[in-house]
């Protein structure tokens, strides 16, 4: 495979922080590359360098002239007043029928197209997006966090594009699903370095775990030698017959080194503190509707959820599933209606908003000591902070120099330690690398008290799951298989509805092709008639010239006039009569083909 791309000995620190340092990596044609790694580890670094967003770094990035690359990116490139069709055609700079055919594959068809972009939900809004990214047919696509931003519909939609993408691409996700389906390679950020493995991401795991057996072995050969040899240094090294003995096994122990294992991506332990568990009612609802200043969001719902049950709220972007859990959380009043929780529970509420409201001038430590349950010890507190990535002195960090995302991350950690009888969790993992999702979703699995969330991560919700409710056309309704019967449902219909969209782009195309071909044989025919009706047209004008040179002698000498004149004249006038019926035919068939190319 060609190369497409080559960076050489990158280094980029943050001040003291080295994030990338002599980092290589080659990309070829047609890789599809999943990137791990930690949260800081440089994985959106990787993606900024590659774009050009990123110009603070010493080594070289190499472009082949094939590359074609695109984007997702993060801000948003529209205008909310502009219909979708008008900002791809502007965006892309490509015919409308290019743009509706790339749209048409994520959803975005007919009345769609015109309607401005302000009044499309959050997840059809990332598909405009992805469309405006896809339109130019980049060979090369990169995702950085695409599943953060995407409903469980439309990221099956990615998927099924991608897995019949010819480029390649390089997606940073903390979703392994998402990275399973779609990618061959596994790019792992790990100490500043690049490792690229051919391979998925489980197959990358398990030949980590195997590396990591193997090194453990060879350190626990080279801990036994390394003993030996201790043990006859101490013995002979004051002895003089011993001594230069001694001294060269001492210098073998200098040149014994052992592999450092490092961080293993599965070394995250969370253990949420346990709370009371009552089996009594946790939530009921009543007739309840829900939304905002006149927008009636859903209504009439009714429910009924038993203490400890772990509730998956799903459905697309914009159906309603956070106004739910902002009602539920006493963060919306309900428009009507009954929203009623068991006795004496104590709740806590995570959004994404919500981390705005820490105290600023605390630390990380002293915040979580603050909201910890006065049964948790320091240690577990200790413990909880490097759970959420914050290690030694991180927890001296004062909360204002945090970033958004270390924000959101310390109230989670806060609200777990809290010791709540129910937990509202509104995308708990969007500032999480994916093995820390998982050590969640296994902690939550474990939590003993109520829990109501939402999460488009599969891996985590299925762990998580033991009860849905679907949020749809302003109604909700609890589902009764489990996550994976509902997954199943999703793909088969976003799949099939895929199959058929394929089908009928392919049969549009093919229609174009036909009209295409049409309309190039009427140009021809034209082509061909205009050609006619000029020759036809010289003929008249040389046969009338002729003819009237024949009359002009009569008239200035009847005399001369005779049986053979008579007869050119009248072969003359038959001629033009013939050239004149010949050109109204093919003045009328020019006019029909002029027709027809305008139709078509």
């Amino acid at each position: 495979m060609k190369q497409l791309l080559q960076l050489n000995n990158i280094h980029v620190s943050h001040g003291a922080q080295v994030v990338l340092d002599e980092a290589d990596l080659t990309v070829a044609e047609g890789q599809k590359i999943g990137v791990i790694g930690r949260n800081g580890s440089g994985k959106s670094t990787l993606c900024n360098i590659i774009t050009g967003h990123e110009n603070n770094y010493s080594g070289t990035v190499n472009k082949s002239a094939n590359l074609h690359s695109a984007y997702l990116e993060q801000h948003d490139p529209y205008q909310l007043d502009e219909t979708v069709i008008d900002f791809l055609k502007r965006y892309s700079k490509q015919e409308e029928w290019q743009c509706g055919k790339i749209a048409a594959r994520f959803q975005l068809k007919k009345e769609l197209l015109t309607t401005n972009i302000g009044k499309l939900p959050g997840g059809y809004r990332t598909r405009v997006k992805l469309t405006a990214m896809l339109v130019e047919e980049p060979n090369f696509l990169i995702l950085d966090e695409p599943s953060n931003y995407l409903d469980l519909r439309t990221l099956i939609l990615l998927e099924e594009f991608l897995l019949n993408y010819r480029g390649g691409f390089l997606i940073v996700s903390h979703d392994r699903e998402f990275l399973r389906k779609t990618c061959l390679h596994t790019l792992e950020i790990e100490k500043g370095r690049f490792t690229i493995y051919p391979g998925t991401v489980d197959q990358f795991l398990i030949f980590k775990e195997e590396q990591k057996t193997q090194a453990l072995k060879y350190n626990k050969n080279i801990e036994i030698k390394h003993k030996q040899l201790q043990e006859f240094v101490n013995r002979f090294q004051a002895k003089a017959s011993k001594a230069s003995q001694a001294r060269s096994k001492q210098k073998q122990i200098e040149n014994l080194k052992t592999i450092d294992i490092g961080h293993p991506l599965d070394n995250v332990r969370i253990k949420i503190p346990p709370v009371n568990k009552k089996k009594a009612i946790a939530l009921k609802v009543e007739d309840l509707d829900i939304g905002y200043t006149g927008n009636l969001v859903a209504s009439e719902i009714n429910l009924e959820v038993q203490q400890g049950a772990h509730v998956a709220v799903l459905g697309d972007n914009g159906q309603g599933k956070t106004t739910f859990l902002r009602t539920l959380a006493e963060d919306l009043k309900p428009k009507s209606g009954i929203c009623k929780w068991g006795y004496n529970l104590k709740i806590g509420y995570y959004a994404q908003h919500i981390f705005s409201a820490l105290d600023q001038s605390i630390s990380v430590h002293e915040h979580l000591s603050n909201v910890a349950d006065e049964s948790v010890s320091q240690q577990e507190i200790l413990n909880f902070a490097g759970c959420f990535l914050f290690k030694g002195d991180d927890v001296k960090k004062k909360i204002r120099i945090l970033s958004g995302g270390e924000m959101a991350r310390l109230y989670l950690a806060g609200l777990l330690l809290s010791k709540s009888h129910v937990l509202i969790l509104d995308e708990p993992t969007n500032h999480l690398d994916f093995e820390t999702v998982e050590a969640l979703g296994r902690a939550l699995k474990e939590f003993s008290g109520t829990l109501f969330f939402v999460s488009h991560d599969r891996t985590f919700v299925n762990l998580v799951t033991t009860e849905i409710i679907e949020v749809n056309n302003g109604m909700l309704k609890g589902y009764k298989g489990n996550y994976e019967d509902y997954v199943y449902h999703i793909e088969k219909n976003v799949k099939d509805e895929f199959v058929a969209e394929n089908v009928r782009i392919s049969k549009t195309i093919e229609k174009k092709k036909n009209i295409y071909q049409i309309k190039k044989d009427i140009k021809s025919e034209r082509r061909k008639a205009s050609s006619l009706i000029r020759k036809v047209e010289e003929r008249i004008n040389i046969n009338t010239k002729k003819h009237d040179e024949i009359c002009q002698l009569f008239i200035d000498d009847p005399a001369s006039w005779s049986h053979e004149s008579n007869g050119r004249y009248e072969k003359l006038k038959k001629l033009i009569k013939q050239d004149e019926d010949k050109w109204i035919e093919l003045s009328e068939k020019i006019e029909t083909l002029d027709k027809a190319i305008e139709e078509n």
